[in-house]
């Protein structure tokens, strides 16, 4: 039992005699000495505890004298590189000192300079300034002229001698504002000319390729297709969209000859960006209106077209039983198959009838004729009268959209209000479109019907004549 507690107070007292050996310094000494720990060597009686407890102070000791020597190292190295850094210091600071002078000197002699330049110039400065204003204007219209797509690089020439001229050390050479007097020159004799010349074109799609363009004057540019160029930031590009009309074929004639007079819509705003073109570009056609009108457009374009080959069906049916009619009245024998002859037919299979009888059964002939010829016509003239009220529902339908449209984003934006206001006058040309041929068709078709019915009418009174002075005699 006491051999058990010596052995642990043992390694308790080396323990302590490490950690406060330790606790002295954080720096943890590189090597270790060799041999058995105080830690791992267990006292047998107290004799053994005493020499191990002495064995440790005497350990600890030596740590620390070796500590101490090795801060007293570090002193001295911290002070020698403490006086080395001054050193570098003190002559920075003298390097300081000279550049400084150095400066000032540059400085009091740039000045002198460049009171000297300006002296010697003299009226030579509102010259260079005059230059420098004209080559900046030059420049910038240059930089959106179409004259730039036969004759790149010119903007950067400028550009680069107005950054020379608004320095202070440098001067334009003669050669280089003889070059700004020529492209000015230049500038002016191009906008009168028609040239033809390669260029690489972009086209919708993004693909780039060079082809043949003709560019006319300063105002547009076309391919050899006849279609529209624009020209922004140095580089060609097909208009997604080509004006319609006439403008495209005339382009690829003027593309196509070499001489001569031809016309060619010209868009005299081309240099400042185009406005016309682009105003035509923007017109809708014909198709896209008739979309505007939306589904109120499309439902009056029905009724209009079920109209017109209603008209269309209802005028040949006539023509076709007018020409019977007609070759009924060059014979003499009543036939079945038109309205004349059916009407004839009545008089021939009653000869004996009285005249009264005679004329109630031949205008009831008539009348029987009567709904088949004038069928179609009282449709027909519905349709001209309903069709202007449906565009009138488009109208009162795009007026909603507009005012919602006016709710939402205001009345500042034109075109958030266009959509609505397109569908309302589109519809309503649609309706006036649908109403006016109606109601023409309406008056050939009934013409003609009314014309063979008065034939019906003039024939059965005639009969019914013949019959009374036949009887009368």
């Amino acid at each position: 039992m006491n051999a058990k507690l010596l052995k642990a107070t043992t390694i308790v007292l080396v323990g302590l005699f490490s950690s406060a050996s330790i606790a002295q310094d954080d720096t943890v000494a590189p090597e270790v000495p060799a041999g058995p720990t105080p830690q791992e060597v267990a006292a047998q009686n107290m004799s053994d505890l005493l020499n191990l407890v002495k064995q440790g102070r005497s350990r600890a000791a030596a740590e620390n004298r070796a500590r101490e020597q090795r801060f007293a190292q570090d002193k001295a190295n911290q002070q020698s590189e403490l006086n080395r850094a001054e050193r570098a210091r003190a002559a920075e600071e003298r390097r300081s000192a000279r550049l400084e002078k150095r400066f000032e000197d540059n400085e009091l002699l740039i000045a002198a300079k460049q009171e000297q330049l300006k002296e010697r110039l003299g009226t030579l400065s509102e010259l260079f300034g005059h230059l420098t204003a004209a080559t900046g204007d030059l420049a910038s219209t240059i930089e959106g002229s179409l004259v730039s797509s036969e004759f790149p690089g010119r903007v950067d020439f400028l550009q680069g001698l107005i950054e020379k001229m608004t320095g202070s050390d440098q001067l334009p050479q003669i050669e280089e504002i003889e070059r700004v007097w020529y492209d000015m020159l230049n500038e002016i004799t191009q906008q009168g000319v028609v040239s033809r010349f390669e260029a690489d074109v972009a086209t919708p799609s993004g693909d780039i390729a060079s082809r043949e363009v003709v560019r006319v004057g300063a105002f547009n540019i076309v391919d050899v297709d006849g279609n529209y160029l624009t020209f922004t930031n140095e580089k060609l590009a097909v208009l997604p969209r080509q004006p319609a009309g006439s403008a495209v074929a005339n382009a690829a004639r003027l593309a196509d000859s070499a001489t001569g007079l031809l016309p060619f819509g010209v868009d005299p705003t081309g240099p400042t960006g185009g406005s016309f073109l682009a105003a035509i570009i923007d017109t809708p056609n014909l198709e896209e209106r008739w979309h505007q009108g939306g589904y109120v457009g499309y439902a009056i374009t029905a009724v209009g077209v079920f109209a017109f080959l209603l008209a269309i069906v209802r005028t040949i049916m006539l023509t076709m039983t007018g020409a019977a009619v007609t070759s009924q009245l060059k014979t003499g024998e009543a036939k079945d198959n038109n309205p004349l002859g059916r009407v004839l037919l009545v008089s021939q299979d009653n000869p004996d009838m009285d005249i009264e009888t005679l004329e109630l059964k031949m205008a009831e002939a008539v009348l029987r004729e009567t709904p088949k010829l004038e069928s179609g016509l009282t449709l027909l003239k519905i349709i001209a009268a309903v069709a202007p009220l449906m565009g009138l529902l488009g109208t009162v339908t795009g007026m909603i959209i507009t005012f919602q449209a006016i709710t939402i984003f205001g009345a500042g934006d034109p075109k958030a209000m266009a959509g609505g206001i397109s569908s309302a006058l589109i519809t309503t040309v649609l309706g006036l479109l649908v109403a006016i041929p109606t109601v023409l068709l309406h008056t050939v078709v009934n013409g003609r019907a009314q014309k063979i019915i008065h034939i019906l009418n003039e024939q059965a009174t005639g009969i019914v004549a013949e019959r009374a002075e036949a009887a009368g005699n």
